[in-house]
């Protein structure tokens, strides 16, 4: 017989009132054939209305500046948080876990398995544990209900919060290590951040030579302290933080051992006024640039691929902080074609 653990139920009930809002939005969705590990459950877009969505806004550097742009990417083993929990008024939770259920347990294409949890789910809220979903408590707090990031609801760090919704009074904490607070704000923000292409400047341009110091620097203009900010206002919870990034360094990796950096360590520092390198110029022709890469064998064919990667210090200030803290630093580049070739020489 099929079994469904509680955390593998949080997913298949919705475990809680956002059924949909966990599956891809396809016209036609079947999550977890049997055999699978999701439970079955099929979905079909005919829901009307809306489902419980996060009230958590984003405002700031979330488009990037123009032109190509990414997010960024932590340096090291950390990742902001795939999920989270946020306070919904008891209106709100009764009419998204009746839809749940209407969307499951009155549909005969899905298994019993599954209309027989989203059955006990609702029970426990409407005639169980609680009654008719605390309505006649309405005014006293507030049901807290998992969210999750949309583009990572498959992964593993997405069903930590698998924690059935709760209630909290007025005034008093939500008791969970992943009830959203200002901390968890930032590092929302965090992932929010879009920042510009990273493609430098290269003389001589696309093509060098064997052993001829090639030059690299970035137009101060582009690489800027950029920020977002993230905010909660939501049944009494009003709290915000924005996280800042700030270009440090850029990173250069030639895209073959046959290669030596300047400086060695390809490590670029930001200069005083915000650019990185220093553009060539006539008359610089026997100096070592201060940012660049001198290639010792040619290409032969395909380029080598040059990845130029910006380093950003990031810190975050919010509700009930003093002063800025620190977070795990980002990175965000892209690889552009260098094609090496050999010096020819002539004999007369």
């Amino acid at each position: 017989m099929h079994t469904v653990t509680a955390a593998r139920r949080w997913l298949v009930v919705g475990a809680i009132t956002s059924i949909c809002a966990l599956m891809p939005n396809t016209a036609m969705a079947e999550w977890g054939k049997p055999g699978g590990s999701n439970g079955g459950v099929k979905q079909e877009n005919k829901r009307e209305g809306k489902t419980l969505a996060s009230r958590i806004t984003f405002k700031g550097a979330t488009q990037g500046s123009g032109g190509k742009s990414g997010r960024m990417v932590p340096v090291g083993n950390w990742s902001p948080p795939a999920c989270w929990y946020e306070p919904y008024s008891a209106d709100e939770f009764a009419t998204d876990t009746e839809r749940g259920y209407d969307l499951v347990a009155n549909d005969p294409k899905q298994p019993s398995y599954a209309r027989r949890s989203v059955y006990e789910f609702r029970n426990i809220y409407k005639d169980g544990k609680y009654k008719n979903y605390n309505k006649g408590k309405a005014d006293e707090g507030s049901w807290w209900v998992a969210r999750r990031d949309e583009d990572r609801w498959m992964e593993d760090a997405a069903q930590k919060c698998n924690k059935q919704p709760f209630w909290v009074k007025n005034g008093e904490p939500a008791d969970d290590p992943n009830a959203v607070n200002p901390e968890i704000l930032a590092e929302l923000a965090y992932n929010k951040i879009k920042l510009p292409d990273t493609e430098v400047t290269l003389a001589p341009k696309n093509t060098t030579k064997v052993n001829l110091p090639t030059w690299a620097w970035l137009d101060k203009a582009k690489f800027k302290k950029v920020s977002v900010t993230a905010a909660l206002h939501a049944q009494g919870v009003n709290i915000e933080a924005t996280t800042t990034a700030k270009p440090v360094s850029l990173r250069l990796e030639p895209g073959t051992k046959d290669a030596e950096t300047y400086p060695a360590s390809g490590e670029c520092v930001i200069n005083a006024d915000d650019s990185i390198g220093e553009p060539w110029a006539r008359g610089k022709g026997n100096q070592e640039p201060p940012c660049g890469v001198r290639y010792l064998r040619a290409s032969s064919g395909a380029p080598y691929k040059l990845k130029a990667t910006i380093m950003w210090e990031v810190s975050w200030t919010g509700t009930g902080v003093d002063g800025a803290q620190p977070m795990p630093n980002g990175a965000f580049g892209a690889e552009q074609n260098v094609v090496v070739e050999e010096v020819q020489a002539i004999n007369r």
